[in-house]
């Protein structure tokens, strides 16, 4: 896959306006304009708690606060969200006392077919009232239980790829192989990167998840070979203007994370830039972005 646009220009433009326009208060009139002319943006940016895998939750939520995002894939990391029940529900009023939604879990590991350990994992999502889990690297054997508990639980699975490491879904295409004939609620977490890294046409895999497609996991990279090659969104090679196109043409209803996993002591130049960058696109594609 090849780009259609010069991520550096992009960056050095569309994307400073959609930063003035995020921060209407720098920035009124330009604001004023967009909510004039700009259509109801499709989509909706949230970020992976992992990123910020080496910092506290209050000090996520600081930096949440700071990038004005309000919707969370959080992760039993840190103290982000805790298995243990009475440090989950603090950490849940924690988010809602700071205006943060939480859309999913996870990533969260299905390595076995343990029906104990099975049952836990979806009633850590139910305490929290989460409605998508993050499934990764779930057995063959272990999906078996996962059906049974979605329905009991009517908790969305969302099986995330990690390329061609993972050793069951490389790539989205192989997980809606596994999940042709199971429960319409057990989908897919599309991580781009991994995906590309699999040979998997990311446009193309959106268009064929279709309404299976359950979250999206973000980062850019400088190829399609190496993980080790990760840069910030818009830096790389990923091309998210099509991306965006083609979840809007879905009509995807879920979230667009950030999953920024490089520079873990020092993420926030990044992240900053993977966000101004991803407004930027949806800006240019004409949409009022208020993510």
């Amino acid at each position: 896959m090849k780009a259609a646009f010069s991520r550096r220009s992009f960056i050095q433009s569309s994307a400073t306006v959609a930063v003035a326009c995020a921060a209407t208060s720098a920035a009124p009139a330009l604001g004023e304009a967009l909510k004039e002319s700009g259509k109801p943006c499709p989509i909706k940016l949230g970020l992976c708690s992992y990123t910020f895998r080496n910092f506290s939750r209050a000090q996520l939520i600081g930096f949440m606060k700071q990038l004005n995002i309000s919707d969370l894939n959080a992760k039993d990391v840190k103290d982000h969200l805790p298995k243990d029940t009475t440090e989950e529900d603090q950490g849940l009023a924690d988010y809602k006392a700071a205006g943060i939604k939480l859309h999913a879990a996870g990533a969260i590991y299905f390595p076995s077919p343990d029906e104990k350990d099975i049952r836990g994992k979806f009633e850590y999502a139910k305490r929290a009232g989460i409605g998508v889990i993050v499934a990764g690297d779930p057995t063959p054997e272990s999906l078996k239980w996962i059906e049974r508990f979605v329905k009991e639980y009517d908790i969305k699975i969302a099986i995330h790829n990690h390329g061609p490491e993972d050793k069951f879904f490389p790539s989205p295409f192989d997980v809606l192989k596994a999940i042709k004939d199971m429960d319409p609620r057990i989908g897919a977490c599309i991580d781009v990167g991994h995906a590309v890294r699999a040979n998997a046409n990311v446009v193309e895999a959106i268009h064929a998840t279709g309404s299976r497609l359950y979250d999206m996991h973000v980062k850019d990279l400088t190829n399609y070979v190496s993980r080790e090659n990760q840069v910030a969104v818009g830096q790389g090679v990923i091309p998210f203007r099509e991306i965006f196109q083609a979840l809007a043409e879905i009509k995807y209803p879920g979230y667009v994370d950030l999953e920024y996993e490089i520079n873990a002591d020092n993420p926030m130049p990044g992240v900053i830039e993977s966000f101004a960058y991803m407004r930027g696109v949806l800006t240019g594609l004409g949409y009022l972005n208020k993510s």
